[in-house]
């Protein structure tokens, strides 16, 4: 089980950096942990649709196809706050469009 964490600790570490860089691939990569359970991480679809949110954003058409098919396993009111947080990493970070 440590392992399975520590592996979920250095997998959020390396892409959230990416992400701050705004990459489509760290924000899909994130996408993908968390709607996967990847490295031990909890599956968590809000923030899954939040990083496939964020991967769109920046022209990822991967994050777009994902991002629709986790929001089908979500309620409006989950989707509502997936991409609130969405937003506010936005305008915390900078992160931009292409």
């Amino acid at each position: 089980m440590a392992n399975g964490l520590k592996s979920a600790q250095f997998l959020m570490e390396s892409r959230l950096s990416g992400a701050a860089d705004a990459t489509a691939e760290a924000c899909f990569d994130l996408g993908v942990a968390y709607s996967c359970g990847t490295g031990g991480l909890p599956v968590d679809l809000i923030e899954a649709h939040k990083w496939f949110n964020l991967a769109a954003l920046k022209g990822s058409e991967e994050g777009q196809t994902m991002r629709v098919e986790v929001a089908e396993e979500m309620s409006a009111r989950e989707i509502a706050e997936a991409q609130r947080q969405a937003r506010a990493l936005i305008a915390t970070t900078q992160l931009r469009a292409v």
